[in-house]
């Protein structure tokens, strides 16, 4: 027993050094107002975004390098269409694409973002969603990160807007459960396609890449699509890179506890690549992040194992600017992270199929309702 518990606190430290790695050495963009080259398409896949898309579109505007901001009409069955089309009227620079009849095998957004890749004329194309909110010089600096890495595909992971109690208690998870295990400085010294990873808020890919890969074709059913991307790029040998992009780019991905377990469910168990891998996270996950804390009392072991769980997530919401109370209610969040995962595991295996803005997405074939 005492050899189980040696093992798991080696596991536990090189969380925790993981940790440190990226909480002090991970690269950042910034805003810039340097004069930097290269012309920049906003790409925006909009289903049902009326409460978001006009401040995101006001706010792209105020933008240097863009020559033009394409939005795809994902079918919205609000007045999305129409907001944008007026928006248009004022700023020349927009454009609403009509929707097309989703084909057979391709998930919802992928193809909104084919269809906006198409039309697109720009050296550089920026996918980003209705809700993500660009800080005033934020392209100017993802483009010098660019030219700075030789890099064709950039994501910015953004800082999270959380103002609700359940938005503030859960939604640190999201990093957690990333920047625990993976070392994003070290994902700068090496190419190799484990390491790519993205946040689909934001994405700067260089078109002539694009087209030569074949961009979201190649992950058309996929709903973890932004990273397959960023892996596709490094099997193709070109430099994907993921900064932290906190400064240039913000994002409130849920308002509320249902929308963050609907949200969530959606890409949590097709964000592995096996039945195998995701049970071996979630046992990962309840012994080494959640069972400490009912064992604290029991042994010396578990209590520094439990302390070791906080020293992480402390340093995570430091580097992110996450409320430090929501780590001191860890254990909640990580019960809520594997129901999470059980819930996502049985609708995409067992049941109907992971329901996201009307469409159904199941392992066995891709059913779109419209």
């Amino acid at each position: 027993m005492e050899i189980v518990i040696f093992i798991l606190l080696l596991m536990l430290g090189s969380l925790l050094f993981t940790t440190f790695l990226n909480v002090l050495f991970w690269k950042k963009v910034r805003n810039t107002s340097s004069e930097i080259s290269g012309s920049v398409s906003v790409l925006i896949p909009a289903r049902n975004e009326a409460e978001n898309i006009i401040p995101c579109l006001e706010l792209i505007v105020k933008q240097r390098n863009v020559n033009e901001i394409l939005v795809y009409n994902d079918h919205s069955n609000d007045n999305t269409a129409e907001l944008v089309k007026e928006f248009s009227k004022i700023h020349s620079l927009t454009r609403l694409l009509d929707p097309i009849d989703l084909p057979e095998g391709w998930t919802g957004k992928n193809f909104a973002c084919y269809q906006l890749a198409s039309k697109a004329k720009s050296d550089w194309l920026l996918f980003i969603d209705a809700d993500t909110r660009l800080s005033p010089q934020a392209i100017n600096g993802i483009l010098e990160q660019a030219e700075k890495w030789k890099a064709t595909f950039i994501s910015c992971w953004p800082g999270l807007e959380m103002s609700t109690f359940w938005e503030k208690l859960l939604m640190p998870l999201l990093n957690f459960f990333v920047y625990t295990i993976y070392p994003a400085p070290i994902s700068f010294q090496y190419d190799m396609p484990s390491l790519g990873i993205a946040h689909g808020a934001c994405i700067m890919i260089k078109r002539e890449t694009y087209n030569k890969i074949g961009g979201h074709i190649k992950v058309r059913n996929k709903i973890f699509e932004d990273t397959e991307l960023a892996r596709l790029w490094r099997k193709e040998r070109e430099r994907s890179l993921c900064f932290d992009g906190q400064e240039v780019v913000r994002v409130r991905m849920y308002k509320s506890f249902k929308d963050i377990w609907i949200g969530f469910r959606k890409n949590f168990y097709p964000g592995f690549n096996s039945s195998f891998s995701f049970w071996l996270f979630l046992a990962f996950h309840m012994v080494l992040f959640l069972l400490p804390f009912f064992l604290l009392l029991s042994s010396l072991y578990f209590f520094v194992m439990a302390i070791s769980v906080l020293l992480i997530r402390i340093l995570l919401a430091i580097r992110f600017k996450h409320p430090i109370w929501s780590a001191i209610f860890h254990p909640i969040g990580e019960a809520f992270l594997i129901m999470l995962g059980i819930a996502s595991w049985w609708q995409f295996e067992k049941g109907k199929g992971v329901e996201w803005k009307g469409r159904i997405y199941s392992k066995v074939k891709i059913n779109i309702n419209h």
